[in-house]
């Protein structure tokens, strides 16, 4: 562990994490915070602090992903878009404005 080492906080679980295993064992170099976050969830079923997601949610079945970049979330939009001909709509967890992506 380094003093220069980033750091991530949880609200909801009242604690800090430092990412020298995801820099030192992982080797996730500048990804360290982003396999955090998915580690995180995955095993807490929320997000750390500070992370917000991309969401794409289709509009005629219960399909859907939540992902971390918007190229990963309006990727999976196109592909079922494509392959189902359904609207998916694509939207940042921060914000109010969505897309639609056509089916």
């Amino acid at each position: 562990m380094s003093d220069n080492d980033p750091t991530v906080t949880c609200e909801r679980c009242g604690r800090e994490w430092d990412l020298s295993y995801e820099l030192d064992e992982l080797m996730a170099g500048n990804r360290a915070a982003e396999q955090f976050a998915l580690d995180h969830e995955r095993h807490t079923g929320h997000y750390p602090d500070g992370v917000s997601t991309w969401r794409a949610t289709c509009r005629r079945c219960p399909d859907g992903v939540e992902r971390l970049s918007e190229t990963a979330a309006r990727r999976w939009a196109r592909t079922h878009a494509r392959h189902t001909r359904h609207d998916v709509t694509l939207h940042h967890a921060g914000s109010e404005e969505t897309t639609l992506i056509e089916g």
